[in-house]
């Protein structure tokens, strides 16, 4: 009996992993994409692009910038202060993912962002990320921006 318990625990644990890792690629897809949209926003459609990442009623916390408590709120400052100014990349390597059960998911990790006009890239900060899934699509429902500081 003790062995297939324990058969049984490497099955679940490698199923587990299996799913976890599904989940990682996942939510590594939908940032690209969301921020490949958010560092076009300029162009036609991809600011609505963007927006169509995000629960109508997200709440975004930035530490330089306070809260945002809606969708179109978010949207509008994004609109006025980031489109053709600068754009996001996420740090090779940063990105971690963690199941909510019932739920979706929480992401972090790092991102700089750069200057279009000089191309240089010249901070970076954390960002934590709550998806959801609901009905077959992913939303954020919670966004974190912090610790903005310069590039070392």
């Amino acid at each position: 009996m003790k062995k297939w318990s324990s058969i049984l625990l490497c099955v679940l644990a490698g199923t587990a992993q299996a799913n976890d890792a599904a989940l990682s690629a996942t939510i590594a897809k939908l940032d690209t994409e969301m921020f490949n949209a958010f560092n076009h926003c300029d162009q036609p459609g991809q600011l609505d692009k963007y927006a169509s990442y995000f629960d109508p009623n997200i709440e975004f916390y930035h530490d330089n910038g306070g809260v945002t408590w809606t969708r179109d709120a978010m949207i509008a400052s994004t609109q006025k202060n980031v489109c053709g100014h600068f754009r996001r990349e996420l740090v090779a390597g940063s990105l971690k993912v963690v199941p909510v059960k019932d739920f979706g998911a929480i992401a972090t990790g790092s991102h700089t962002f750069c200057q279009f006009a000089s191309n240089k890239c010249e901070g970076i900060a954390e960002f934590t990320l709550v998806w959801r899934l609901r009905e077959g699509a992913w939303q954020v429902t919670r966004a974190l921006s912090y610790g903005h500081r310069a590039n070392q």
